[in-house]
This record gives C-alpha cells, structure tokens and sequence, in this order.
C-alpha cells in the first residue's frame, strides 16, 4: 500500500469518525426507534445507501449514477426519519416538502447533465482507484448529512413546536433562495444552448449581478431551513446549524466557487470583456455591476 492509498484510508476513517460525533451531538434530544437515536440512523443510512451504491458503481467504472445516489439518500433519509419519528407535525411536513422539492430539482438537473455530456470529467482518474473513488461516496455521505442537519433535527426532535413566525419567515427565504438557483441554472442553460453563445460566459439576467447566483440561492434555501428549525433546536440539537455553515464553506472554499473561477481564468482570463466583467461583478452576492 502506497503513500497515496493511506492518505485516502486516512480520509476515509476521519469523515467517519467526524461524522460519528456529528450523530452523536445530533442524537442527544432525539426521539429513539428500537432503543437507537433516529438522528443517528438517518446519518447512517446517508451513508449506507452510498457505499452500496459504490459497488456497483466500482466494477462498472462508472458515476453516472453518482447524483442520483445522492438524490436518493436525501429522500430516503428524510422519508424514513420523519415516519419513524411517529410525531409528524405540520413544521416536519413543511420541512420534508422543501427538501423533496430541492433534492429532485437538483438531482434531475446534475443526472440528466453527466448523462448529456456522457461522464463527469471530475472522475476519469478517480474511478479506476478502489480508495479513491470509494472516498468520494463516502465524501457524498457526508455531504447529505451535513447538508440535511437542520431537517433531521426537525424530524428528529423530542420538542416539536406549532408554527410560527420563525416557520413562515423560513419559507419565505427558502422560496427566495429556491427561485433564485433556479432561474440562474436556467438562464445559463439557455445560454449555453444557443450556438451564438459558444465559448462565450455568460453575463446577462442574474449573472450581470453576481458571476455565481445559483450557488447564493443555494446557500439562501438552507438559512432558511435553518430559520425553520430554530424553535426546535435545544442543547446539543444546535449541531443541526452546521448545515447553512457547511454549505456557505463548500461553495465558497471548496468545490464551488473556487473550482470554476479557477476554470474561467484559464479559459477567458486576460480578456478584456471577461477581466471588467470580474472587475464590476460581484462573486456571491447579487449587486448592481460596480461602475468603472
């Protein structure tokens, strides 16, 4: 075993073992099924429905499916936490709704474009690697997990409260942030089917205000599901607000934000059009083109 697999052993057994303190935290004011916290059977399960899928996905060399494993775990998780639960209240259904119509969104959009363009060029060197490639499967647990920490705490919870105005301001973030992403993925989709456009950025709609709006309504949707979840979070149920906190440094530090631009610097960068588009575009945050 070379230098390069241990590395990838190592990650593997650190994001469980973080990942066993997250349900551990989480698990501390949930409801208990068969003597187990629900909290933890949830992240459990994000994690089960991955390294299932992975081997299959190994022998045949393949993520296409890898989104759509994704997909079914936010389901399969939120589904079976909140029936579990045996106490769905109105917040939970609200809750359950908004990540159903987020994870299908989403979910539709990412497998219907690798299956599109044929494969995801992220994976070419990391399908042939059994640790490597099992490290990203274990990675997307993580990521369902973290991501739905404000739901399962909602589903999960001991202490369930009505609704309220910490449910209706939610929606309406969450809505905000929701139509945003959207309307961002669809113009840059009808961008980049017109042949006018080819090999041109696009700089029109949301993204004359910000050069990445779709991963702001990302991050809008889960604050307001965090906002949502407030009323019922107590003691260590506070872990839950690693989701908003998580995403916001996914996207901004990780394998969002930094990838592309790093992408449409080596592919537009010293072009005049492009340097006073980054020059008056604001990164994240939708604002008026800065006047020059």
């Amino acid at each position: 075993m070379g230098k390069g697999d241990l590395r990838q052993v190592f990650g593997i057994f650190l994001v469980i073992l973080i990942t066993v303190g997250f349900a551990w935290a989480g698990s501390q004011d949930s409801v208990k099924v068969f003597g187990i916290s629900l909290f933890a059977l949830g992240v459990a399960l994000a994690f089960i429905i991955q390294w299932i899928a992975f081997i299959p996905a190994f022998i045949f060399k393949t993520e296409k499916f890898y989104d759509l494993t994704g997909t079914i775990a936010y389901l399969a998780v939120t589904v079976s936490t909140l029936l579990l639960g045996g106490n769905i209240s109105p917040r939970g259904r609200l809750a359950a709704s908004l990540v159903a119509v987020w994870t299908l969104r989403l979910g539709s959009f990412l497998f219907m474009r690798v299956l599109q363009s044929g494969k995801d060029g992220r994976f070419d060197q990391i399908k042939t690697s059994f640790l490597s490639f099992l490290m990203t499967w274990t990675l997307q647990g993580l990521w369902v997990s973290f991501t739905l920490a404000t739901a399962l705490v909602i589903f999960t919870s001991q202490d369930q409260a009505p609704m309220d105005a910490f449910a209706v301001i939610g929606f309406f973030v969450w809505v905000l942030g929701f139509a945003i992403e959207v309307a961002a993925d669809g113009q840059k989709n009808a961008f980049r089917k017109d042949p006018a456009n080819k090999g041109n950025f696009i700089r029109s709609g949301l993204w004359a205000w910000s050069r990445h709006p779709n991963y702001f309504g990302e991050i809008l949707l889960w604050i307001g599901m965090a906002i949502i979840a407030l009323p019922v979070m107590r003691g260590w149920g506070w872990v839950g607000l690693i989701s908003p906190v998580f995403v916001y440094l996914l996207i901004t530090r990780v394998s969002g934000i930094p990838l592309l631009e790093k992408r449409a610097d080596e592919k537009w960068g010293g072009q005049p059009e492009y340097e006073e588009y980054k020059s008056r575009t604001s990164i994240l945050l939708p604002l008026p083109p800065k006047k020059v």
